[in-house]
């Protein structure tokens, strides 16, 4: 699988959000492996040249960045002409995962994003206006053309003894992921909650030790199982929709 993951923002001084793109491509690529390939991209702007470099220093990542003057305005012209594809620059790719900054045509394959600030949408006189106008055609664009995933717990479905407030923020992360369904229904948007068992995560080895148990690794999920899990949901034909899925390690520690 290749996989082209957008890097733009990474041009700016990293904060919050530049800090969790770089984590979940750093991720991303570790979960790939030897198995897939990813791709870093961006139009970017010249000082774009030093800063991205800089933030993708230290990840095994092929780079792909195209240098740019304006590049802000080339992105948003590019995202609003919806031509050329990516694939023109990138080859032929499965996957395009785009940021908050432009939504790239692509010839075909899986389209993912993530929301990271919904500040522009819900309280838009916090903001500049072109920080507004950018964010609400990414969000109108999203709405268009992705489905969404909720990648939830066991827990949303039942709740076990003494795990009250974490359940509690699973069932109503369950019951909203219910709601936007029947919202979005007939729009062509799906929605579907995934509910993972024990995944080998440093939150689930914390658990361990508190739970005074020896780390068992070997005994849970992978991420790139739920990974998987979530790219083969998404590739189902459009006219099916998969609503819940659950998933657990065969051998429950």
């Amino acid at each position: 699988m290749r996989i082209a993951f957008d890097v733009s923002p990474l041009s700016h001084p990293r904060t919050g959000v530049g800090n969790y793109i770089r984590g979940s491509l750093a991720g991303l690529v570790e979960a790939a492996g030897s198995e897939h390939e990813v791709v870093a991209f961006a139009p970017t702007s010249p000082q774009g040249k030093r800063r991205i470099p800089e933030a993708l220093a230290g990840i095994p990542v092929e780079p792909r960045l195209r240098f740019l003057p304006f590049a802000h305005h080339w992105r948003q012209g590019w995202s609003r002409a919806a031509w050329p594809p990516v694939e023109r620059f990138l080859g032929p790719i499965d996957v395009l995962h785009f940021s908050d900054w432009m939504y790239p045509p692509q010839r075909s394959g899986i389209r993912s994003t993530m929301i990271h600030d919904l500040v522009p949408l819900r309280f838009p006189e916090w903001v500049q206006g072109r920080t507004k106008r950018m964010h609400g055609a990414k969000y109108r664009n999203a709405a268009r053309t992705c489905d969404v995933v909720f990648v939830n717990s066991t827990q949303g479905q039942a709740a076990a003894a003494g795990v009250s407030q974490y359940a509690i923020t699973k069932h109503a992360l369950r019951a909203m992921a219910d709601s936007l369904r029947a919202e979005l229904s007939n729009t062509g948007v799906r929605v579907c909650s995934i509910f993972p068992g024990r995944t080998d995560t440093p939150m689930q080895q914390k658990i361990f030790e508190l739970e005074g148990r020896p780390w068992q690794p070997d005994c849970l999920l992978r991420p790139d199982d739920v990974a998987d899990l979530v790219a083969h949901t998404l590739a189902m034909p459009a006219r099916a929709q998969v609503t819940e899925l659950t998933v657990w390690p065969t051998y429950r520690p």
